[in-house]
């Protein structure tokens, strides 16, 4: 039971403290939405944050090409200081391809390989049958030779010849 209380009790502090370091560190926080308020660069650069997240949004409800990343990437470096633009990590990831995952790769095959397995399957339950047929074909031929050495012969004889 004290476990449980102080388990709530830690919840609350929890929050409160998230409460409190939000509303001075936040974007709610008074200081800085005065400062953006009276700041041009600042608001120049949110404005930008707004287009690249509403354009990662749309990158993510629309299918792309592979070069997509490259493209953007030579975007978000051309926004960088100068020295920046140069330095030897920006242009590898100007040239920054993405790695397509497993599934992507191989998905190519995903239609092919399960028509092999549909085929594969097929002559399986094909086999089963035709063997399962084949014996219950066998078994009845044997009954019906059965019944006619037995009708013919006897049935002592034919059960010794259908025995041994």
């Amino acid at each position: 039971m004290k476990t449980i209380k102080s388990n709530k009790k830690c919840r609350q502090i929890r929050t409160w403290l998230y409460k409190a370091i939000s509303s001075r560190l936040g974007f709610d926080a008074d200081w800085l939405q005065n400062h953006i308020a009276n700041c041009s660069r600042c608001q120049r650069r949110l404005a930008s944050v707004g287009k690249v997240n509403l354009a990662l949004s749309v990158i993510k409800s629309q299918p792309h090409k592979l070069d997509l990343l490259m493209c953007a990437n030579a975007q978000a470096i051309g926004v960088l200081k100068h020295s920046l633009r140069r330095a030897p990590k920006a242009c590898k990831l100007k040239a920054m391809l993405p790695e397509p995952k497993l599934l992507e790769r191989w998905g190519k095959y995903a239609h092919p390989a399960a028509n092999a397995a549909a085929c594969i399957a097929i002559l399986l339950l094909m086999k089963i049958g035709v063997f399962s047929s084949m014996d219950k074909f066998q078994r009845q031929g044997q009954k019906v030779v059965k019944q006619y050495y037995a009708s013919h012969v006897g049935q002592e004889m034919a059960d010794e010849i259908f025995t041994a």
